[in-house]
């Protein structure tokens, strides 16, 4: 099958308290991991990929990459722009192809993020592509961005409410208590502000920093309306520590077709771990 939306398999995650993983992609071996893990598991994914890694590798590379991927294998696939930081990149990827966009206008004055979301979920509802934003700050790096943690700033409830009535997003990345990149300790989830903004908005939200979150956290998660996990680091890592070993082992191999094979089939393990950690089981199903 070809590209789709990324609209029906949140909204399926959402009131099935599961979650789809979104894998950010930076070149072709791992978005063949990416694939490859999700087709022998049977499920949708999503691949996402950052304004740095579109100006890596070029958008209609990557447009043209994963629409070969999603017509190879009969899952479903999404991709989406993760961390847009303006309407240009908006509008280059909704010309591309793109099925799913974030705007994040988080560092913004709240009245100047709605502006902004509001703006983009017009272009982008216009042509059926579904919208994710950001309120609050999530602490880390991503992309050239970096926010301290001592400095993230935790979502409101209450202004969460409005801002989803008044943008019209399809998906909102709450910030909780996770973080982009290496975490310095165990992540310290802040699952009662979680669950009184699932309480105050219908939508799914969205975990960004999920890398290095405990699983049993993860899943704890999942019951308060994270829809989309969003896993980056945790496979740039096993990658190039695979892709280093091999080459150390192998001093003399220069056939990027032998080197790199190692370095996808780590990346492919983690892939697998991460979705079966999103699938439902009795942990993550609400007390009735």
């Amino acid at each position: 099958m070809g590209l789709v939306s990324s609209k029906q398999m949140l909204l399926d995650a959402y009131n099935n308290h599961y979650a789809i993983g979104a894998f950010a992609t930076h070149n072709l071996e791992i978005m063949k991991a990416v694939v490859e893990a999700a087709d022998e598991l049977s499920v949708p994914v999503i691949f996402q990929t950052t304004p740095g890694t579109i100006r890596y590798i070029g958008v209609d590379y990557i447009v043209a990459m994963t629409k070969i991927a999603a017509e190879k294998y009969s899952v479903p696939v999404a991709l989406h722009l993760d961390h847009g930081d303006s309407l240009q990149i908006v509008m280059q990827c909704l010309r591309a192809g793109y099925t799913s966009i974030m705007i994040d206008g988080s560092h913004l004055p709240f009245e100047e993020n709605i502006q902004l979301v509001k703006q983009v979920v017009e272009l982008a509802h216009s042509v059926n592509v579904p919208v994710e934003a950001e309120l609050g700050t999530i602490g880390g790096t991503e992309d050239d961005l970096t926010v301290d943690e001592a400095q993230a700033t935790y979502t409101d409830p209450d202004l969460a409410s409005e801002f989803v009535h008044r943008t019209n997003i399809d998906f909102l990345a709450p910030a909780f208590g996770t973080a982009h990149g290496v975490y310095k300790g165990e992540p310290k989830l802040a699952f009662d502000r979680l669950e009184q903004i699932t309480k105050k908005v219908a939508i799914p939200l969205v975990m960004h920093g999920a890398s290095g979150v405990p699983e049993e956290s993860v899943k704890k998660a999942l019951k308060y309306g994270i829809s989309k996990v969003n896993i980056s680091t945790e496979l740039k890592i096993p990658f190039a520590e695979e892709l280093r070993n091999y080459l150390v082992q192998h001093p003399n191999e220069s056939d990027p077709r032998k080197y790199f094979l190692s370095a996808r089939e780590s990346v492919k393990e983690v892939v697998k771990q991460k979705i079966v950690m999103c699938k439902q089981d009795e942990y993550t199903k609400l007390p009735q």
